[in-house]
């Protein structure tokens, strides 16, 4: 029989809960307080209240055309990335495949390596065929960092999955392209969406990569924001990064209406 904790383990899982949540929260509180302040300067608390530098932010070309190439980067990194992290994730855990566990181990080795060795190598290399980075070797590198993330999403749910759903599917004369299709894709699809969902992020928030890849013609928003950093503390800098912790939690809330979110982890 599992003993109930005691009461001093309660209140010390209580209070560090409450910890960690205001560690997490209090530097984000700050970003969006100095956002809507009078200063033209970053202070918090903020002096008055003003949407200006939210007017700013959206209006302004330092912000709009990173904004852009962002998300076309980020969407794009979120289609190839679930693409190719599904469809390997669904070979391993499916089919005998000799030396599964040095693929898998090779797959995911983008989350040991230190990003700026990534991003020193993806310049080296683009610098050696091509001459310069571009949007492509951007995508390329992004994608890579972001497949891990697919496949551990997609191996959960599958792992847990019930196979005789698909062995039915075959019983009744389904064909392969069929099951897929009908059953299996299906099952696979919390794991897909969230995994597409964390490409996305990955790389919309990425700036080591971003930064050693820039060129004036290929400037991420991430890039944008510490570029007007070094130069200024306008409260649009704020202002800006607020709407981007925004845009993410509408993402997760959009994630967790349509497939919801805790059907990964039951």
């Amino acid at each position: 029989m599992v003993r109930s904790l005691p009461l001093w383990a309660k209140v010390f899982a209580g209070v560090l809960a409450i910890f960690v949540t205001a560690y997490m929260l209090v530097p984000l509180l700050v970003v969006a307080g100095a956002s809507i302040g009078e200063s033209r300067f970053l202070t918090f608390p903020p002096t008055g209240f003003t949407l200006d530098w939210y007017v700013d932010a959206l209006t302004s070309d330092t912000y709009l055309e990173p904004f852009r190439l962002s998300l076309i980067v980020g969407v794009t990194v979120a289609v190839l990335a679930a693409i190719v992290g599904t469809a390997a994730a669904l070979a391993l855990t499916r089919f005998p495949i000799p030396g599964a566990g040095a693929i898998q181990a090779f797959l995911m080795s983008p989350l040991t390596i230190p990003t700026i060795i990534l991003a020193i190598g993806a310049l080296s290399v683009a610098s050696l065929t091509i001459g310069a980075p571009n949007v492509g070797v951007l995508i390329l590198v992004h994608t890579v960092i972001a497949i891990p993330y697919v496949m551990r999403t997609v191996t959960g749910v599958m792992t847990r999955a019930d196979r005789f759903t698909e062995e039915a599917a075959r019983t009744l004369g389904a064909g392969t392209w069929n099951r897929y299709r009908l059953v299996v894709l299906p099952v696979a699809r919390p794991g897909i969406a969230a995994g597409a969902f964390f490409a996305f992020n990955i790389s919309f928030d990425d700036a080591v990569i971003a930064l050693f890849l820039r060129t004036p013609q290929l400037e991420t928003l991430p890039i944008a924001i510490y570029g007007q950093l070094e130069f200024s503390t306008s409260p649009t800098v704020a202002a800006v990064s607020t709407l981007m912790v925004l845009l993410t939690v509408v993402l997760m809330i959009a994630l967790e209406r349509i497939i919801g979110l805790g059907r990964l982890f039951v």
